[in-house]
């Protein structure tokens, strides 16, 4: 080995050149210190999902990957096998054909956190072509409330892992049109007395829905007197614009028949946001129920109708209008419930929004309040299969407990049409977190599983 002065070693040094094998040694540790290291996994809502529906939500970004194909997957839709459907997309947005298929999705939405659900047994007939069995589904929705949402509850309420009032309400939808023959002319003519038989018959339908629930609220009230909002909440959905005048009066004749001062709000009726008219109808709705004593129950959503509303006139003008109108809905719903907590006129709101945005303004409003009474019955909600990274954001970041996801179940050719509009919608525009980013994401969840 060569060996260098004193003063050679110092020339060396000034020069920047090691002479030393441990001076080496020393440079490669920097050189890998230095070196850029692998990023940390950081959790998504994906790894909240089992590895089944992981593969379902990799044929949702197959399916979205772009326009074309997109436009393609749905074109042939109506020829694709309803089992080939269920098997690839169908478990993200329905829970099943069988109330035990239900059961378990609930069980499986539990595991992630969202400890309840807003049912809808998806046949209807808005159209008035199919000659449905009225009896049937209205028979039917009343028995999901027993074989469902009531064992549902009941095991949250037993688990020690829940209190009481974290647990948010099971709803159950009734959709007008599927609960009573020719539904576009009886909602249209409510106040014809030609067809003041079918109206009535309409507003039994939903009736018998919603007694059922409140025979159980009282029930299970006495069962858990410290429960501070319903254990069930019956909805009443919303139909296309030009039915919506019936719509609003059948709410009002629940309202005022279930409602009462005093008392749980039994059933709930929907406001959709993005109509110009959409707030005034809210305080109308506020004024007509302190003139005629009872409570107002509201779920509001953007517009389920937006893209098919034919009369664009009665849509706001833009989407900033939109969410000004959305948001103005859930501070005067709040507003009233927390300034009169029992006695509040306004006394319980489903704020139904896939907006970060809006859920944030909701969520907030809750976490800073200590009120019981508020908390309980204000509910965050979403389609299932829709708006997961919103839903795991409030769960995980913002601590909200009473989270829901909008279920649909029943026959799968009835639920083969649910399915293509989720698929429309969920790819709109292919959004950045559909197409090939959510292939890569749920790979990306599948190689963590495996490798750590």
């Amino acid at each position: 080995m060569k060996r260098f002065s004193s003063r050679a070693l110092q020339r060396l040094a000034k020069r920047g050149i090691n002479t030393t094998n441990s001076t080496k040694t020393t440079v490669a540790g920097d050189a890998l210190h230095n070196a850029p290291q692998p990023s940390p996994y950081t959790k998504t809502y994906l790894d909240s999902l089992s590895n089944r529906m992981l593969f379902n939500y990799a044929a949702i970004g197959l399916c979205t990957l772009n326009k074309p194909i997109l436009n393609l997957v749905i074109k042939m839709f109506p020829l694709i096998p309803t089992q080939v459907l269920d098997f690839f997309i169908g478990k993200i947005y329905c829970g099943g054909a069988t109330p035990k298929e239900v059961i378990q999705t609930g069980e499986e939405l539990s595991k992630r956190g969202i400890n309840n659900m807003m049912l809808s047994l998806t046949i209807e007939d808005s159209e008035g072509t199919k000659n449905i069995d009225i009896e049937y589904i209205v028979s039917e929705t009343i028995k999901s409330i027993d074989t469902i949402l009531k064992p549902h509850i009941l095991g949250l309420a037993e688990s020690p892992d829940h209190e009481i009032n974290e647990i948010p309400p099971g709803y159950i939808v009734l959709k007008p049109s599927a609960v009573i023959s020719n539904p576009v002319q009886v909602l249209l003519n409510y106040e014809n007395p030609e067809y003041k038989q079918q109206w009535d018959q309409l507003n039994e339908n939903c009736a018998r829905v919603v007694e059922r629930v409140a025979e159980l609220n009282k029930t299970l009230g006495k069962q858990y007197p410290e429960r501070k909002s319903p254990f069930f909440v019956t909805v009443i959905d919303a139909e296309k614009y030009d039915l919506q005048q019936g719509v609003y009066q059948l709410q009002r004749n629940l309202f005022q028949r279930f409602n009462k001062v005093g008392d749980f709000v039994q059933v709930v009726g929907t406001i959709q946001m993005y109509l110009k008219h959409s707030f005034d109808m809210i305080k109308l709705e506020e004024k007509l129920a302190r003139t005629h004593n009872y409570r107002v129950g509201l779920k509001l959503v953007r517009g389920a109708y937006i893209h098919s509303e034919p009369d664009r006139g009665v849509i706001h003008d833009t989407k900033a209008d939109t969410d000004n109108s959305y948001n103005s809905g859930i501070q005067h719903v709040l507003t009233d419930l927390k300034e009169n907590s029992e006695k509040a006129t306004l006394g319980h709101l489903v704020v139904a929004s896939h907006n970060h945005k809006s859920s944030r303004l909701a969520s907030d409003l809750i976490n800073n309040s200590t009120n019981q009474t508020f908390k309980s019955n204000v509910v965050l909600g979403q389609l299932l299969g829709m708006a997961d990274d919103v839903t795991y954001d409030l769960i995980e970041n913002q601590g909200v407990k009473n989270i829901i996801k909008y279920v649909p179940w029943g026959p799968p050719v009835e639920t083969k049409d649910y399915l293509l509009r989720r698929l429309q919608e969920n790819g709109d525009a292919v959004r950045s977190d559909n197409g090939w980013p959510l292939v890569k994401n749920v790979f990306k969840v599948y190689k963590h599983r495996l490798f750590g």
